[in-house]
């Protein structure tokens, strides 16, 4: 599975930059491609929204929280999206690949596997994030 030089590059955009609240990648043609990026100010439903419904996705989503402490903090979550809906050979191939397109993308710090959106939802995401 090749990976599009893009998905590093955008990925290095959030990280670094924070150009981006999310980005959502496809696999096509054996190769990962960058699908969809959210402007800093788009909110985790629009991220959430942005997701088919029917189909597998890998996307990584810059979350910013409050500590308990009162600091202001960011993870970046990495979110395999298969939802029981989508073909099984779909699903196959996003498994099977999941760890080697993780591994390009250099500053992860929190992994979700959701196969239905509760999976993900925001108390989820907020929960794992602190």
């Amino acid at each position: 599975m090749a990976v599009d030089d893009e998905c590093k590059l955008k990925f290095s955009e959030l990280k670094s930059k924070r150009n981006y609240r999310f980005i959502i990648f496809k696999i096509e043609q054996q190769q990962v491609i960058v699908e969809k990026v959210g402007s800093p100010n788009e909110s985790y439903e629009d991220f959430t929204n942005s997701l088919p419904i029917n189909e597998c996705r890998y996307a990584v989503f810059d979350f910013d929280f409050i500590t308990d402490e009162n600091c202001q903090k960011s993870k970046i979550f990495f979110i395999a999206w298969a939802p029981d809906t989508s073909k099984v050979r779909a699903k196959m191939v996003y498994a099977s690949s999941k760890d080697r397109f993780k591994r390009e993308l250099d500053g992860i710090q929190v992994e979700l596997q959701a196969t239905d959106p509760s999976e993900m939802s925001f108390d989820i995401i907020k929960s794992r994030a602190i």
